[in-house]
């Protein structure tokens, strides 16, 4: 069957890897440094799709929202799946949980978005679920926490001196390396596995003041500064203490018993460790 992976950023790349090189295609808005088939097609700009859509096909689609509600990229792509694919996989965000004070939260937790981004996320699941209802499509969608690998650990923010939150201040950590979010989207497309969200993520909780700090302890490196929230309020940009505000831990029991990941980087040690490998090779 025929896997067509929309969007070959940075998630959407390692995706495409991970499957059959005969039986996969990514839709990218420009050229890709792959040996994997790869269309041109750019859902800021309205076209027809660059290739004939079979009868049996699956979705995979790592393509941010773009503007208020609805998701007019969705708005766009959604009306050419014609026939419509048998699974659509879409990357969502547990930043549709909003803050939680430290509580856990599961996919039955009602969603309480309380960013611009998260409600953009909560209106493109809506918007999915009406589509997948009416077009007998199966929707997974993945809730997915931050995501780091090779090229994504902050490492110029910990050369420049950047300062970090302390402990004390700091909320529990959620994130998942890119490769294992790969493997989820993967594992999705099972037809046996069940329609509905699944948060993923590597099941650790320490926080990202300590994902900081252990980056660099990897790269030899001094450890950041620390400063208490108070002072973040007064020196962080908006949106980074839009994340910093919310705490939550995620369960990802769901991910390892219905999807059936257990994440090659439960320990984000060793998912750092690999990262920075991967980054110098």
């Amino acid at each position: 069957m025929l896997t067509i992976v929309t969007g070959t950023g940075y998630t959407g790349r390692r995706v495409l890897s991970m499957l059959p090189a005969d039986s996969a295609i990514g839709l990218s808005r420009s050229a890709i440094d792959s040996d994997r088939v790869a269309h041109i097609f750019d859902l800021d700009t309205p076209t027809p799709l660059p290739l004939a859509l079979p009868q049996d096909y699956v979705v995979i689609y790592t393509v941010p929202p773009a503007g208020d509600p609805p998701d007019h990229r969705l708005s766009e792509f959604l009306p050419l799946l014609r026939p419509a694919p048998a699974r659509f996989v879409y990357i969502s965000t547990t930043g549709v949980y909003g803050d939680r004070g430290g509580a856990t939260v599961t996919e039955a937790t009602p969603v309480h978005p309380e960013s611009d981004r998260a409600r953009r996320r909560v209106a493109a699941e809506e918007q999915l679920s009406d589509w997948a209802l009416l077009a007998n499509s199966q929707l997974i969608i993945l809730r997915a926490p931050g995501i780091y690998g090779p090229g994504r650990l902050g490492i110029e923010r910990i050369e420049a001196g950047m300062p970090i939150l302390d402990e004390d201040s700091a909320h529990p950590g959620n994130r998942i390396h890119v490769d294992d979010l790969a493997a989820c989207c993967v594992a999705a497309l099972t037809p046996e596995v069940p329609a509905g969200p699944y948060n993923v993520g590597d099941g650790d909780h320490r926080s990202a003041t300590w994902f900081t700090c252990e980056v660099a302890r990897q790269l030899e490196l001094p450890t950041p500064p620390q400063i208490n929230r108070h002072q973040a309020e007064q020196e962080f940009s908006t949106q980074r203490m839009s994340f910093l505000r919310e705490s939550r831990i995620v369960a990802t029991s769901r991910m390892r018993d219905v999807l059936g990941v257990t994440p090659r980087y439960a320990n984000p040690e060793d998912g750092i460790r690999a990262s920075l490998t991967q980054a110098l090779s």
